[in-house]
């Protein structure tokens, strides 16, 4: 009975006091080296705080998430995107090796690249081509790679 106080409790807590008060956002990388992927909304966090007991973890949660709103996710672009796997690593991804085989080519402008113990991610690319976030991509389904890049990737332009 006294967890689900507790529970109830933070709960309570964290739908009274927004995460996204006075906090501090972290970089990209910072949230990488976390383990935060750079796709959490602030929302994530508070479902976290239901079930996880540590305050530090659900702090930087808060530092590395998005803020929800019909804005702020689902508009946002990118020019393209660099699929990084370890080639030795890809027998432990068939969806992604699915994906690489058999869906990349209606993707111009995600490229491959294999880079030694690299954890399979998206980085995602601007305008210019640099880095703007990194997506940790481990447990997706080819569909939910497929679905991800066709809304954050704008279509190549026919020359």
């Amino acid at each position: 009975m006294g967890l689900l106080i507790y529970i109830c409790s933070l709960v309570l807590l964290f739908s009274l006091v927004p995460l996204g008060v006075a906090k501090d956002q972290l970089s990209s990388r910072e949230c990488e080296d976390l383990g935060f992927s750079g796709l959490a909304l602030c929302s994530d966090c508070n479902t976290l705080a239901e079930y996880v007991k540590d305050q530090d973890l659900v702090s930087d949660c808060s530092k590395c998430c998005t803020e929800d709103s019909d804005d702020s996710i689902s508009k946002i672009t990118y020019s393209g995107a660099v699929l990084e796997v370890c080639m030795r690593k890809l027998v432990f991804y068939p969806e992604i090796v699915g994906f690489i085989e058999e869906e990349k080519d209606q993707f111009p402008s995600v490229k491959v690249q294999y880079i030694f113990n690299s954890p399979p991610k998206l980085i995602m690319l601007d305008e210019a081509g640099q880095h703007k976030e990194n997506i940790r991509i481990d447990n997706w389904k080819r569909e939910h790679i497929l679905q991800f890049l066709r809304e954050k990737v704008k279509p190549t332009s026919a020359d």
